[in-house]
């Protein structure tokens, strides 16, 4: 199964990318994840993406379609998730290219769908451990104790992409480039719109049942 799961940034779509994972048994391929591996890392591809990640920006296209056909190629054969690529129609061609070159396809493109008030108060409140990338809220999914991450990786951070200033600018970088992904593959694949304004476990649940449906 080769999935996409598309939304606005804080949509949740890394807590359900790992649901979806470890219920499909598929690879989760994050961008954000794999970039700030790479920044971390200190490698080329992290020096040039930190300030456009730093002040809640797009990579370059060229940056992100090379990283992420690379990761694809070294998924398993049971398949992956995609979260957070493609983000920009360009990105999106980009993939169908190299997707049709292997003589491969996506199975499924998951919408989650949050209006962008609920977006504000879910990715300032965000909390996220530096070292295992788990994800919590202030909250709505607390840690077992205050700051802490529950593997015991120790203190807790506010990405500087989750500050109201670069949140509001992250939304408007979505709606102005991210949502024409959803309409480019209108016609080319079958689309899942899920309420993710709603509990994680119905998120979850309602997510399950558009797959397994697929599936059958």
């Amino acid at each position: 199964m080769k999935l996409i799961l598309l939304g606005p940034p804080g949509a949740g779509k890394g807590t359900q990318c790992k649901r979806v994972v470890d219920r499909y048994n598929l690879a989760h391929l994050s961008s954000g994840d794999i970039l700030r591996a790479e920044r971390a890392a200190g490698s080329e591809l992290g020096r040039k993406a930190q300030s456009y990640m730093d002040s809640g920006g797009l990579v370059p296209d060229d940056l992100i379609i090379d990283m992420m056909i690379a990761a694809i190629k070294k998924a398993p054969a049971n398949g992956y998730v995609l979260d957070g690529f493609p983000r920009t129609v360009v990105q999106a061609e980009g993939l169908d290219k190299a997707l049709t070159a292997a003589g491969e396809k996506i199975d499924a493109i998951v919408e989650l769908k949050v209006p962008d008030s609920a977006i504000l108060s879910r990715m300032t409140g965000r909390r996220s451990c530096p070292v295992c990338g788990q994800v919590y809220h202030v909250v709505n999914l607390k840690p077992k104790v205050d700051g802490q991450c529950d593997k015991g990786c120790g203190a807790l951070v506010q990405r500087k992409d989750d500050t109201p200033d670069v949140v509001d600018h992250r939304l408007k970088t979505y709606h102005e480039q991210t949502a024409a992904v959803v309409g480019y593959y209108e016609n080319k694949y079958p689309i899942l719109p899920i309420n993710a304004d709603q509990e994680i476990d119905r998120v979850t649940a309602d997510m399950f049942k558009g797959l397994d449906d697929l599936a059958r």
